[in-house]
């Protein structure tokens, strides 16, 4: 009774010419000024810092160029290149030139009426040097290195390989927080269209004010989730742009999250192929190795050696003038010299500083094995579950794709029911809530699917590398 009376006194107020928009007022003056000002502005305020818009393969190639962790692992290789060199150094001769000159001055000579007391003597000889038998530390110390430097070439590839992973997840981010924008801004619109629709009705006196501050505070609500999307989607291009290594600029994506899902392979081929090209596990191999080459090493402590040392040089000497037989003497030698020989070390007692020294080494090797079967473990429960990741994010995305496309049809029923009035708001905003999840849970489920893919790859130690079925 009370709605019928405030409609009946609204259409008389239209009549009368009292009824005024809830948009006019005070708020012009307003608008007004807000358009002078804008007016105003340089045109270059406006302007935004160009964006490199890039595809996923793009994005790959140049995070193998510039990723952070990736540099990182290539110095590491040189570095260790640099120590294979230098342990190769042991088993080469080693050559030294060396020169002198000294004066020697002797005024308490008791000879010194008879003898100069002043002798300068100058020298220049090169000298050699060469291991002959080591009881095998130098082989050992050569082996070790050259592993290592294999063992430094399989740590780039793991940063390599976890550089694409996290890119691609990165771009797949991206693709997502769009969706979601896109979802949010479509429901502020459909908001916002509700709006309109409540005014239009409340003007033609066939809704109440009731009605109108309904649909503007549910439009009002649906802003937030515009502006969080929105602010997610910077976030992960930022995210993007920091693991592609560039420190300016603006990164976007452009690629979709269309997926076509299939069986991934079996767990048991995956996992042998994940303990057969797995970075971390050659790797860690190579290590126990490297270990292995260290007993060797230190077993050698308290054992015999044999090296060769050779000098060849020239040697001069002024001494002045002597007296000999009363006739003054210049005393002025000069020649060649050279030696050559054979020289053994043996401690054959060293306070048993080897044993000690084998024990450690010993120890340092089976932490190292010890570690290899943590990581065989760690590689079967992680390919484990990225199996079961692909299997079950393509059954999802199977499950929710013909979910959208009924949610849409709710709606649209939902939407005409509501400008024929056999439908209520309420029934038009579930039906919106209903569409929305529906997307969003699709698009993450592609998302996911997506991410799984790859993760599977890089749990089998094939991500981005030739044959690996990307």
């Amino acid at each position: 009774m009370m709605g019928n009376t405030l409609i009946a006194r609204k259409r008389k107020e239209r009549r009368r010419g009292a009824f005024t928009s809830p948009f006019a007022g005070s708020a012009a003056p307003c608008v007004l000024a807000v358009a002078l000002v804008l007016a105003l502005l340089p045109a270059k305020a406006f302007s935004q810092e160009a964006v490199t818009i890039l595809t996923l393969d793009q994005a790959l190639a140049i995070a193998d160029g510039h990723n952070r962790d990736i540099q990182k692992a290539e110095e590491y290789r040189n570095w260790v290149k640099g120590k294979y060199v230098e342990e190769r150094a042991s088993a080469l001769p080693q050559f030294t030139l060396s020169a002198s000159g000294r004066r020697d001055v002797d005024q308490a000579s008791l000879f010194k009426e008879l003898f100069p007391t002043t002798t300068d003597t100058h020298s220049a000889e090169v000298g050699l040097s060469q291991a002959l038998f080591t009881w095998g530390q130098v082989g050992a110390a050569i082996k070790a290195a050259r592993v290592g430097m294999e063992s430094a070439e399989e740590q780039l590839r793991l940063y390599r390989q976890a550089a694409r992973r996290d890119v691609t997840a990165a771009f797949y981010d991206v693709l997502l927080a769009r969706e979601l924008a896109d979802i949010a801004a479509e429901n502020l619109t459909q908001k916002e269209r509700h709006l309109d629709e409540a005014q239009k009705k409340f003007g033609l006196g066939t809704a109440t004010d009731y009605d109108v501050l309904a649909a503007r505070v549910d439009a009002e609500n649906a802003r937030p989730a515009v502006i969080r999307s929105r602010n997610l989607v910077r976030v992960t291009r930022d995210q993007l742009r920091f693991l592609l290594g560039q420190d300016s600029g603006d990164v976007d994506v452009a690629g979709s999250l269309d997926v076509s899902p299939s069986q991934p392979p079996p767990y048991e081929s995956v996992l042998t192929t994940a303990f057969q090209r797995r970075p971390e596990l050659t790797g860690q191999a190579m290590n126990v190795e490297v270990y292995k080459q260290l007993v060797k090493i230190a077993k050698a402590g308290d054992k015999p050696r044999l090296d060769l040392a050779a000098n060849y040089g020239y040697k001069w000497t002024d001494a002045g003038r002597a007296l000999f037989n009363g006739v003054p003497t210049r005393m002025n030698p000069e020649g060649t010299y050279w030696s050559l020989g054979i020289y053994l070390k043996f401690a054959f007692f060293d306070g048993m500083r080897t044993k000690g020294q084998v024990m450690q080494a010993r120890s340092d090797q089976t932490t190292q094995e010890i570690q290899l079967a943590k990581l065989r473990d760690q590689v079967a429960l992680q390919t484990r579950t990225a199996v079961d990741a692909v299997k079950e994010n393509g059954e999802i995305v199977k499950a929710l794709s013909g979910t959208v496309e009924q949610a849409q049809k709710v709606l649209f029923m939902a939407d005409k029911g509501y400008e024929y009035g056999v439908k209520t708001r309420l029934d038009v905003d579930d039906a919106q809530q209903n569409l929305n999840q529906a997307r969003g849970n699709l698009a993450r489920a592609k998302r996911d699917y997506l991410v799984a893919q790859v993760n599977l790859l890089w749990t089998q130690g094939v991500l981005g590398e030739m044959g690996n079925g990307e």
